[in-house]
């Protein structure tokens, strides 16, 4: 609900994903009366979540349940920048998908800076072959015993696309060990089978978390 060039923050990244014209509808999906006031005195549409929830997926889950849809991608409240490019690339894997092997779809980065590969607040992933995630961790992996094997580092982008019914499992499926121990949701779709579909990007997500953010995306916004 912060200020950003006139219009609070999550207005902004309503208003950026209706702008890319790559949905047939968009909605916020909240449990905050502020919020879900916010977009509706604004003309657009809002879901307030019934109950509340440990996680995006789980209320994500929850709000489309009795909704006609096939595909639904999730963009953070807090990217006002959001961008058409990056949302079509991973929706793009679902159009050859005809026997529906994949359950979801999300974005990677190739990170090299040590600092960054060593950040636990950057998840790295590992694929297979075919580029299907293996594992997500705020540790090193894979671990550089050997150094000179060409490995790339991959930081996860936290961009989704999800078949309906993956989402409607995760809802009813329970935490393991795996995603408890990492505070990472995606964990829990690989935990019971799922599989999750990487699209490699340049593309670099601009969050609003801190204060210090926030004055960033002020600058940004001032410059575009």
């Amino acid at each position: 609900m912060q200020d950003l060039g006139g219009k609070t923050v999550i207005l902004r990244t309503y208003e950026a994903a209706v702008s890319t014209n790559l949905f047939d509808d968009v909605f916020v999906v909240t449990d905050s009366d502020l919020i879900f006031d916010e977009i509706v005195s604004n003309g657009g549409k809002a879901i307030m979540s019934i109950k509340e929830h440990e996680s995006g997926s789980d209320r994500i889950a929850e709000a489309i349940a009795d909704l006609d849809v096939d595909i639904v991608v999730n963009v953070q409240g807090d990217e006002p920048f959001t961008e058409a490019g990056p949302l079509a690339d991973v929706l793009s894997v679902f159009k050859n998908d005809a026997d529906k092997k994949i359950d979801l779809a999300s974005l990677m980065r190739e990170i090299t800076d040590e600092e960054e590969i060593n950040n636990p607040n950057h998840v790295k992933v590992v694929v297979d072959q075919s580029q299907f995630a293996l594992y997500f961790s705020r540790s090193v992996i894979p671990y550089p015993r050997e150094k000179n094997v060409g490995v790339r580092y991959f930081q996860h982008i936290g961009i989704y696309a999800f078949r309906k019914q993956a989402l409607l499992d995760f809802h009813s499926l329970p935490m393991k060990t795996l995603e408890a121990s990492e505070k990472l949701e995606q964990l829990r779709y690989l935990e019971f089978g799922k599989r999750i579909k990487m699209v490699e990007t340049t593309h670099v997500g601009i969050g609003i978390d801190t204060a210090e953010d926030l004055e960033r995306a002020r600058a940004m916004l001032k410059d575009i």
